[in-house]
């Protein structure tokens, strides 16, 4: 089973490469990239620059294992602390760097049409803040004479299914009209339901009473033939 790799492996590999006499092979393993990636490290010619992280002072190696290593360059190092993973906390909804560009959209196209969600339920949906939102209703935003409101399930900022429970949850507590039709076409859907049911429920009693009669025919028809068989026997 294959160890676990540094919490920060280019940082990590950095660090290596600055204070250590490990061989670049030793240093790639141990922090799972390619050799090339720590060769270019060590010549300054990566391609992003990196501030080293102390492997030491998060306990991932200890100095002896380093100067095992350094002694031998065959050795490979061994992960002395396995690092914690990272968990997300609690906080606004997480949107790509690609789509946070479209949040101002989203959000003018939910005030424009659903002005019964809250801003509090808008920063839940979309992922921003009270003071974005304060800022596009009252046109003070920076880029106001950019923003077209456009549908947020269209932008991929919210699913549909969490844009209608919203939308009926602000509606029943702010008790708008809405809420009645959201009721009426549960209504509606229930009764669907119940017919289709039915429909089936009668399909398969007549498929039923279908079998019955088929199999009362070929009883039938068995019993004539053994009939005809036993006259012409005795014939």
């Amino acid at each position: 089973m294959a160890q676990p790799t540094p919490l920060m492996p280019h940082a990590t590999a950095t660090w290596l490469v600055d204070n250590t006499a490990l061989s670049f092979e030793q240093i790639a393993d141990f922090c799972g990239i390619h050799i090339l990636e720590v060769q270019a490290m060590a010549d300054d010619l990566a391609g992003s620059k990196y501030t080293g992280r102390d492997p030491l002072h998060s306990g991932e190696l200890t100095l002896a294992e380093i100067e095992r290593g350094q002694a031998d360059p065959a050795y490979r190092l061994k992960m002395q602390k396995a690092p914690v993973e990272a968990t997300r906390t609690k906080g606004p909804r997480y949107t790509p760097v690609s789509k946070r560009q479209d949040k101002p959209d989203g959000i003018a196209w939910i005030l424009r049409n659903h002005p019964e969600i809250t801003d509090a339920q808008i920063g839940k949906l979309i992922g921003t803040t009270r003071n974005t939102i304060a800022a596009i209703r009252d046109r003070s935003h920076w880029n106001i004479a950019n923003i077209q409101p456009k549908d947020p399930v269209t932008l991929g900022l919210c699913s549909q299914r969490e844009l209608d429970a919203m939308v009926a949850k602000a509606a029943k507590k702010a008790g708008t009209a809405e809420a009645p039709e959201l009721a009426e076409i549960a209504a509606e859907d229930t009764s669907d339901r119940d017919k289709l049911i039915a429909e089936l429920r009668a399909e398969r009693e007549e498929a039923g009473k279908a079998a019955a009669e088929a199999a009362q025919e070929a009883e039938a028809a068995a019993w004539l033939e053994a009939k005809r068989a036993g006259e012409a026997s005795g014939e």
